[in-house]
């Protein structure tokens, strides 16, 4: 009976000391105390850890991005300015307005580089994962030749994208090089087929054959072709590129320098060469690797994990880096198009102006349509991180409240049950003290 009494008090002792540790607001203290309840408080303790990550890398992405579409509105204001320009360009202007609006535009474009360089915390936004380094330098010491790309405009695009060898679907070829010939006009070379069409016939002429039924560019239409860049072999390849003459920014080269190739125009001999234009150049130091910070569980989203937009993605590209030039992606296309425009612009009056009538426009609408783009796409992934943060609030309350149920006191109850507890001690002691002695004795 004395053994069954003590038994009995040590677990009474043993459960008002359990309650007494849930004094300090934590029912469990060990695995023991509630083996699924403490199972469900690890993983719900987990659960509240990710979804802070996921709330300081959601918050760091927003601010990331905050200040990049900043830079990227700053740099849409500039092209558009150059837009205006362009357009203004082809009126009726003189040399000396020419050069006046030249100026103009140039003050847009050094802009517009300037808030590519923009950094936050010493971190470059437009550099890749190359944060720390500067992404944009422009060559003002010296201008440099940079081929003449021809762009075409939406129908021409579709019209010259028929050659079977030079495309896969309707507007794929969207730019072909600009070559002059020792007659004196300009011939415009299509890189993927190595023909050589006339100005004359990309201008206008291509819109008679349009008008005669034929909805693609088909076998002699071209004024002639470059050997060097007509595709041999099975799966016919061209046995030069792009990346042979002119670097990913359209730099020419030596080779490029070097260059020409005869054909025959109605009988005469007519050597080609590239056209080139003496300008700035815009160089890209970053690299095109994306940040990202996963903001949820579940399967990683690299279109929207992605926080960052690399000078690749602003800049776009053109004929001199696309897949098919032979060159790395240079990451200052839209740039350097920009400044193509300038110095065409300083040509003057005859020059320049007939080419910003029949193609200074639709370059500056490009470059400015590819950085408007690389906004539209961050500040969709903007959203995408502002809404996420809503959730991961919302998220975080509800975790809070599940791990408040199954560790955390109920105070009122646990002050009942200490109450009760310690009055069963108490009386256990006080029925002991009277029960105990007289059965000793009557053993004795």
């Amino acid at each position: 009976m004395t053994t069954r009494y003590m038994n009995q008090l040590n677990r009474t002792y043993e459960n008002q000391t359990k309650l007494m540790e849930q004094s300090d607001g934590a029912k469990l203290h060990r695995p023991s105390d509630d083996p699924i309840g403490y199972s469900k408080y690890l993983r719900y303790s987990i659960s509240y850890g990710e979804n802070n990550q996921y709330q300081t890398n959601v918050k760091t992405a927003i601010s990331w991005m905050k200040n990049s579409d900043s830079s990227l509105v700053d740099i849409t204001n500039c092209f558009k300015t150059i837009v205006e320009k362009a357009n203004q360009a082809q009126g009726t202007n003189n040399d000396s307005d020419m050069n006046a609006i030249a100026s103009e535009m140039l003050v847009q474009a050094q802009q517009a580089v300037a808030d590519a360089n923009i950094q936050i915390n010493g971190r470059y936004l437009f550099s890749g994962q190359r944060d720390l380094v500067q992404p944009y330098n422009i060559s003002y010491e010296e201008k440099v030749d940079r081929g003449l790309a021809k762009t075409l405009d939406d129908k021409q695009s579709d019209f010259f994208s028929g050659d079977a060898l030079g495309a896969t679907k309707s507007g794929d070829i969207t730019q072909m090089l600009t070559m002059k010939g020792s007659d004196g006009n300009k011939y415009f070379l299509n890189t993927r087929t190595g023909n050589v069409y006339t100005e004359n016939f990309v201008e206008e002429d291509y819109k008679v054959k349009i008008s005669d039924g034929h909805s693609t560019v088909a076998a002699g239409d071209e004024a002639g072709t470059v050997t060097e860049f007509v595709p041999t072999g099975t799966p016919p390849t061209a046995p030069n590129t792009v990346s042979d003459y002119f670097d990913g920014r359209g730099v020419i080269t030596a080779a490029g320098k070097n260059f020409s190739s005869d054909i025959t125009v109605d009988g005469n001999t007519v050597t080609l060469t590239f056209e080139t234009v003496n300008q700035y150049i815009a160089t890209y130091q970053g690299d095109k690797k994306q940040f990202s910070m996963v903001k949820e569980n579940g399967a990683v989203q690299p279109a929207s994990d992605t926080v960052n937009a690399s000078g690749i993605e602003i800049a776009g590209f053109s004929i001199f880096d696309n897949p098919e030039s032979g060159n790395e992606y240079s990451g200052t296309n839209a740039f350097n198009d920009m400044l193509t425009v300038v110095a065409m612009c300083e040509r003057g009056e005859k020059e320049g102006t007939r080419w910003m009538n029949s193609d200074g426009k639709t370059l500056a609408n490009n470059a400015y349509n590819t950085v408007l783009n690389a906004e539209s796409k961050l500040a969709a992934r903007q959203q995408v991180y502002s809404d996420c943060e809503d959730m991961l609030t919302t998220q975080n309350e509800t975790i809070l409240g599940d791990i408040t149920d199954v560790h955390s006191t109920d105070v009122a109850k646990l002050a009942v049950e200490m109450m009760t507890a310690q009055t069963i001690y108490q009386l256990s002691l006080s029925v002991g003290s009277r029960i105990l002695p007289p059965t000793l004795a009557d053993y004795l």
